[in-house]
């Protein structure tokens, strides 16, 4: 597909599956809330110099956060798979299965970010300071964009082997083509930018409505670009 035709499609996708859509907004809504009260709550513990409660709103927070996030992740990776198979539908509720891949992903970014922090710091023993930062930025936009290929590939397989086989990620990106992929993240940014500098203005104008909007664009530029994501994969 050419990159006009993905970003049509994924610009109106979520409305043109409302329900998907509002499952995944509510699924945002949920984390945020469990987000914002386990902040309220650690902030109140250290009001009363009260450290269990710090420290148990914090830990209660966390898992929270954690088990809502890999769900929602998982979900995510559902809607790539749709794309990739240019599939006009919208995925249902699967929740252990989409809760596993939430963690299989997670894991999978770990990897990936792990490798260029190494090799970065390798680089920085053997070049000297200039040098060692260009091959730094290099590194870290290739494994950045290997990302993109291998949540792709865990999206269509559901396989965490297959999902860390980095140098079939790699070369991933050359099948999609690199100059293709370099705009589509440059256009996706710029997308995302405007949309939220037009939100920010309403926001300055109306702060209630204004937060309402900035929520609901979170939860739809995330649902935008996992369809985009896979409607770019869906030539590999």
């Amino acid at each position: 597909m050419e990159l006009g035709e993905i970003l049509g499609d994924a610009l109106v996708y979520p409305f043109q599956n409302i329900k998907a859509f509002a499952i995944y907004l509510i699924l945002g809504i949920i984390l945020g809330i469990a987000v914002a009260g386990t902040f309220a709550g650690m902030m109140a513990g250290v009001a009363t110099d009260n450290l269990l409660a710090v420290i148990g709103s914090g830990i209660i927070g966390i898992i929270v956060a954690l088990f809502l996030g890999f769900f929602i992740s998982g979900y995510e990776l559902d809607i790539i798979k749709y794309g990739i198979e240019r599939s006009g539908g919208a995925p249902e509720i699967d929740f252990v299965r989409q809760f596993i891949n939430g963690i299989k992903y997670f894991v999978v970014s770990i990897v990936y970010m792990i490798i260029p922090i190494i090799l970065s710091a390798i680089l920085a023993i053997i070049f000297q300071h200039w040098l060692s930062l260009i091959l730094t930025i290099i590194v870290a936009i290739i494994f950045a964009f290997a990302l993109i290929m291998g949540q792709c590939r865990l999206a269509k397989t559901e396989d965490l082997v297959d999902a860390l086989s980095i140098g079939e990620a790699i070369g991933d990106i050359s099948k999609v083509g690199v100059v293709k992929l370099i705009l589509f993240v440059i256009v996706i940014t710029v997308i995302s930018l405007v949309l939220f500098f037009i939100v920010g203005l309403i926001n300055k104008w109306n702060t209630v409505i204004g937060g309402i909007l900035i929520g609901f664009l979170g939860i739809y530029i995330s649902f935008f670009t996992a369809r985009a994501t896979g409607l770019l994969y869906s030539d590999v």
